[in-house]
């Protein structure tokens, strides 16, 4: 581990003045981010959707389960998967603990995936979850959103050649070909019920999603940092993977 540069009490203490001057800036302009969040325009969810889930099909508006906002997080699990990977496992780890505190403030929370609802069960199962989990497979919700493709013809020799070493290793830990891997890509959506009618609110993908990964919020204020490197995310294992811990 790099060490800092040494300093006595008195200079430490004016350079965390410093920092915390630049964290407080910081905080704000996240609270006036998450006000034009807020203020986007609502876009109504026209189409039909229908969903299997554990107890039946249901429609979109059916999810909200008597509440009025509902968070979607677009889990990587396609239909030629055998199990989640690692980094989509660890935000379900980090949502599932929070799901009472999220329910009191009018929000439901629920997974989708493009698999057959009888093989998200089984990982969650093994994996101890307590979230809503749905399929996606006959409906056109996760494409639609832009989260889920059939082909994909942007992924060339050239493009292959040089996807990150966390491509390949999720692919296997999934049980599928990086072809199939990434049809998926993670997400999170918000949406609104209002009179009946269900209105899309946020959407983002990438990096978007890393307010679910609570670990690297804690790690961005460890001396050590996330301590990634090039190896980004490669660390990460299913929370009964790890060994000695």
């Amino acid at each position: 581990m790099e060490r800092a540069q040494l300093e006595t009490r008195v200079g430490w203490s004016a350079a965390h003045k410093a920092l915390l001057a630049r964290e407080k800036e910081y905080t704000r302009l996240g609270d006036e981010i998450a006000q034009q969040r807020r203020e986007l325009p609502w876009v109504q969810v026209e189409k039909e959707y229908r969903f299997d889930t554990d107890d039946g099909t249901k429609t979109l508006v059916e999810l909200f389960d008597g509440r009025t906002q509902l968070a979607v997080y677009h889990f990587m699990f396609g239909p030629s998967y055998l199990a989640g990977d690692p980094p989509n496992s660890s935000i379900a780890d980090a949502v599932n603990g929070i799901l009472p505190h999220l329910h009191a403030r009018d929000v439901t929370v629920l997974f989708v995936s493009q698999a057959p609802v009888e093989k998200l069960q089984a990982y969650k199962q093994r994996m101890g979850w307590s979230f809503p989990w749905v399929s996606a497979a006959n409906t056109e919700f996760n494409i639609d959103l832009g989260f889920s493709e059939r082909t994909l013809d942007w992924l060339t020799p050239e493009v292959r050649a040089v996807l990150p070493p966390i491509v390949a290793r999720n692919a296997r830990e999934a049980g599928t070909e990086v072809v199939h891997y990434l049809t998926e890509s993670p997400g999170f959506s918000a949406f609104a019920v209002d009179d009946g009618a269900v209105y899309l609110t946020y959407t983002t993908t990438a990096r978007g999603v890393e307010f679910l990964m609570s670990y690297y919020a804690v790690l961005d204020r460890m001396p050590k940092g996330r301590d990634e490197g090039d190896d980004w995310q490669i660390w990460l294992r299913r929370h009964d993977e790890y060994e000695g811990v």
